[in-house]
């Protein structure tokens, strides 16, 4: 199926995933769940017990497609594709989500300090109620960092709407030693699933 001007919706505050489409050409516009940041938030991200790091991106990324469409649909806005997406960190199998505040960053970057952890990003593209989702899981292993590096990277990189407390764009790539999967994902939007569930609904990524 056609769409006028090959354009989609991208449900996402993330200045970051704005940036990736734009890397590969994509036309948006920003389809926002709240219009005001005073609004509480139209969905609870609290984990459920005992859920695994996959099955919670799984689900909130579901839900936002959801979400995401039924605004569409309120607005009586024209209907396109909708992309939404949910990034988390998993060290041990545990989620690590955005830090509360400074103490927190510290923890978590602390506790990924020279070892390795999974950044999971899922993607998902919603169309007439019907939802499409891939997941990019990419390992990342840091190099030992001290607590001074720590608390530096907090400041300099504002961390606090960043899953993991760091941003792989930031000062924080040079903790990186290794990777292994996709840059852009841990960014936020894993260009090689995001083109493909594109693709399915018929929006041209070589046109």
């Amino acid at each position: 199926m056609a769409f006028p001007e090959n354009q989609i919706y991208l449900a996402s505050r993330s200045l970051r995933r704005r940036e990736l489409l734009k890397q590969i050409g994509v036309k948006f516009k920003i389809l926002l769940m709240r219009e005001t940041l005073s609004r509480p938030n139209d969905i609870d991200e609290t984990p459920l017990q005992n859920e695994s790091p996959s099955d919670y991106v799984y689900r909130i990324t579901s839900t936002k497609a959801e979400a995401s469409w039924l605004r569409l649909a309120q607005r009586q806005l024209p209907l396109l594709p909708v992309l939404v997406a949910d990034t988390v960190v998993s060290l041990d199998g545990c989620i690590l989500g955005k830090p509360k505040n400074q103490t927190h960053a510290e923890e978590m970057l602390a506790t990924l300090s020279g070892r390795s952890h999974q950044v999971l990003t899922a993607i998902g593209v919603v169309f007439k109620n019907k939802t499409q989702i891939k997941l990019s899981t990419t390992t990342v292993r840091f190099r030992d960092i001290t607590p001074q590096e720590i608390r530096y990277c907090i400041e300099y990189d504002n961390v606090y709407d960043k899953a993991g407390a760091y941003a792989i764009q930031g000062l924080a790539a040079v903790f990186i030693a290794e990777i292994s999967g996709s840059y852009s994902g841990v960014k936020g939007l894993p260009l090689f699933e995001t083109s493909q569930l594109l693709e399915e609904v018929g929006i041209e990524i070589f046109k």
